[in-house]
């Protein structure tokens, strides 16, 4: 089960680790795209954006830390949590703006988002109930690899899903 956990905080790790810099980039353009998904002041929009962006940032920091994985797992459900319920909600009152959780995107807000959501609510919610051991040099090596190809996966969900999309 070490492994599982290993491979479930690289993937928390990377996957937060691209939608805090994706965010930085463009962060006057997440900013201004809150409202799509959370009804908020013009004047809170900045500070909201700079907490997410923070709170994004020190997923990896903390999985990063054994001592602190189950905290940063933790986190990154919580966050996980909430941006799927201002999907939903969103969603529910008939928003479909792009979706900014990579970086700009034409990929509209959908049900898609919320399957991705859930899978990475699974996955840090598994590694941060899991019991921490000490694991082998060679299980770790193979569990940060499926944790990189799963975040890589994950980031490109949306292309991958428009890709089996225009096929059917």
């Amino acid at each position: 089960m070490d492994y599982v956990r290993i491979g479930c905080a690289c993937l928390a790790g990377l996957v937060f680790a691209v939608t805090a810099v994706s965010k930085l980039r463009d962060f006057d353009g997440f900013a201004q795209s809150l409202p799509a998904l959370v009804p908020v002041p013009r004047r809170a929009r900045r500070p909201l954006a700079a907490l997410v962006v923070a709170l994004e940032a020190l997923v990896p920091i903390l999985v990063a830390v054994p001592a602190a994985t189950p905290y940063g797992l933790a986190l990154a459900g919580g966050l996980l949590v909430a941006f799927t319920a201002a999907i939903a909600v969103a969603l529910g009152r008939g928003q479909h703006a792009p979706c900014r959780c990579f970086g700009v995107s034409a990929a509209p807000l959908g049900a898609r988002h919320l399957v991705r959501n859930s899978l990475l609510i699974a996955a840090a919610s598994l590694g941060a109930l899991l019991p921490d051991g000490s694991p082998a040099l060679a299980g770790t090596a193979l569990a940060l690899g499926a944790g990189l190809i799963g975040a890589i996966l994950i980031v490109s969900f949306d292309d991958i899903v428009d890709l089996f999309a225009r096929n059917t």
